[in-house]
């Protein structure tokens, strides 16, 4: 199997194959990524795809210093942002809408967690205020490195390392009541 870097060497040499390859392994999970600012998951996925139509045009651009999912992370925030920038409006949905749209990221999750016990820690970490959250999914779902965080989230080194510490407090001290609710 290769791995990302590989796999953009070889889109870079003309193998179509290859990027096709490194959209399949981080579509869902950069949904779900950019799903944590939007709050839209077909928002979500127009902007994960943007990401994508992004590196496609300006493929010369990626510093191969970097891991692809850094990049690809960093990409995905700043489109997050601009378009929640650009859309400051209330979206009025539907009870119907809204029950799909839920159904639908429900599937994505459940996909991205379905071994045994990450279902309770997944409930835990939605608790968990969206700063925490993001840097939860990156360090521990995406098992980014603290640098690697830190360029995503515009952060110096020590204060991601204090972020992901304090959210990893918060997670474990959620999922200790939880356990000690369940237990009773």
């Amino acid at each position: 199997m290769y791995s990302d870097t590989e796999l953009y060497k070889e889109f870079l040499s003309g193998n179509k194959e290859a990027f096709d390859e490194l959209i399949n392994r981080h579509r869902k999970n950069l949904i779900c990524f950019i799903n944590s600012y939007v709050r839209n998951i077909e928002t979500a996925e127009d902007l994960a795809q943007d990401v994508f139509v992004y590196i496609l045009i300006n493929r010369k651009e990626y510093d191969f210093k970097y891991k692809m999912k850094t990049y690809l992370y960093t990409i995905a925030k700043s489109r997050a942002l601009n378009y929640l920038k650009r859309n400051k409006k209330f979206v009025f949905l539907k009870e119907s809408q809204i029950d799909e749209n839920n159904l639908y990221v429900n599937q994505i999750e459940e996909e991205i967690f379905e071994k045994d016990g990450k279902e309770r820690t997944f409930e835990a970490i939605k608790k968990l205020n969206e700063k925490y959250q993001r840097v939860i999914f990156l360090a521990d779902i995406e098992q980014l490195s603290y640098s690697e965080i830190s360029r995503i989230i515009c952060k110096n080194l020590s204060q991601t390392k204090m972020t992901i510490y304090r959210a990893r407090k918060k997670l474990k001290k959620i999922l200790g009541k939880e356990y000690n609710n369940y237990g009773r």
